[in-house]
């Protein structure tokens, strides 16, 4: 009969395997992507608690996107590795506003886009978000037509360092930034952000939606360039 395995031991191990998923990770991890690595018992939720609390001064700290985890870079010396940063060309107006509606009314289709900014919305403008990869095709609306629905992705909660869409800042803090005007309306506000799996008024996108079928509805107002 094999000796038994002191249970600090297994805990130990099961730090130091994580510890290793995670860094080598090119991408945050979900639970289905540790569990097969740790003991049969353990408890991944104590595991990553103490991870974070282990990297919470150091230079780089465990956080969680979404329901996944990745190590990233301190925030306090971000600026430090900024030099190395690859210039990206800044996003248009249009793509900006764009992401924000999308961000806050998701799931959104095409025309409730261009219903709140008033004007339309061109293919070129999903185009840059999604190769961005901060926007995605989520499903099809329970409406006449079925139109794709777009969201946010795992990619954005990771670039503007988000736990979780609900993180975004609401109507004071973006008054507070002075991101908008203090002459607005009395009865101006701002969507509460939510996210998740489909809604009850959406469907999933089928095997037959491919990338030509969902250009064509892009393209079907043959709307002129906005970006």
């Amino acid at each position: 009969m094999e000796p038994e395995i002191p249970e600090s031991d297994i805990q130990t191990r099961n730090l130091r395997v994580l510890e290793a998923l995670l860094f080598a990770a090119k991408e945050p991890l979900g639970a289905e992507d540790m569990h097969p690595f740790l003991s049969d018992n353990a408890d991944l939720a104590d595991l990553l608690d103490q991870l974070q609390q282990r990297y919470q001064h150091a230079g780089v700290n465990l956080v969680k996107r979404g329901e996944k985890y990745a190590f990233r870079t301190a925030e306090d010396l971000s600026f430090l590795l900024r030099r190395d940063d690859v210039e990206q060309k800044p996003l248009s107006r249009a793509a900006l506003e764009t992401l924000s509606i999308i961000a806050y009314h998701q799931p959104v289709t095409r025309s409730e886009i261009e219903e709140v900014r008033g004007v339309a919305t061109s293919k070129g403008t999903l185009d840059v978000l999604m190769e961005a990869g901060w926007v995605r095709m989520r499903g099809r609306r329970r409406t006449p037509g079925r139109p794709v629905t777009y969201g946010t992705t795992l990619e954005f909660l990771d670039h503007f360092g988000l736990e979780q869409i609900s993180d975004l800042p609401g109507l004071g803090e973006l008054k507070g930034a002075g991101l908008l005007s203090s002459t607005l309306p009395p009865d101006f506000s701002v969507p509460k952000p939510v996210d998740g799996d489909l809604t009850p008024d959406e469907d999933p996108l089928e095997p037959d939606d491919t990338g030509d079928d969902l250009l064509s509805e892009l393209e079907a107002a043959n709307k002129p360039s906005d970006v």
